[in-house]
């Protein structure tokens, strides 16, 4: 989304050339095979831990940090695995969003119209609250396992990450619609703090 925000503001006029369907092809199977290939990852290197006895894991999913706790086997080189993966696949989205919106606020900011600037950044607004919900709450969760023993304060922060940003995506995106602005004031209105 950030790099099509990025030719659809810098490079309007060239929008179908660039982002043509085989660009756009390429950029859907990405994530996908990036996914598979962690998921394949991780699912490798569980196989040969073992486990002590019959254990049940208390989430609704199988985090991975779960299942580290409860190995008898030595998890050192699993976990150097987790911080390389996520270091190397956390930067390198995070870099390209930050690159792509600096080039959009730039040139954002050299828009002679007041009206066109507001249009333009309401779309990345949009999308980078988006982007930081679901980085907060996965970050919550991985955080949240390492440091705490809690099975349910896992638990918990595992819906937060699954549930809450697919939740709050359509209300974000539906707040650059009138009505929808509108109907949110005036439910703020009848707070009596507000």
């Amino acid at each position: 989304m950030g790099y099509d925000l990025y030719v659809t503001v810098c490079h309007p006029r060239r929008y179908t050339i660039i982002l043509n369907t085989c660009l756009c092809g390429l950029l859907s199977l990405l994530p996908l095979l990036t996914s598979i290939v962690n998921a394949l990852l991780h699912s490798l290197m569980v196989l040969h831990l073992s486990f002590c006895t019959d254990l049940e894991i208390p989430h609704f999913s199988c985090e991975l940090a779960e299942i580290l706790k409860l190995t008898c086997s030595d998890t050192i080189i699993n976990y150097i695995l987790v911080y390389f993966v996520v270091t190397v696949w956390g930067t390198v989205p995070l870099s390209g969003i930050i690159c792509s919106y600096t080039r959009i606020f730039s040139s954002v900011l050299r828009m002679p119209s007041v009206g066109a600037k507001y249009k333009a950044f309401s779309t990345p607004g949009s999308h980078l609250s988006v982007v930081s919900l679901i980085s907060q709450a996965g970050l919550g969760v991985y955080i949240c396992s390492a440091f705490t023993h809690s099975s349910s304060k896992t638990a918990v922060a595992s819906v937060k990450y699954s549930v809450v940003p697919q939740m709050m995506n359509p209300f974000i995106y539906s707040l650059r619609n009138r009505d929808m602005k509108g109907a949110l004031r005036k439910i703020i209105s009848r707070i009596p703090s507000f």
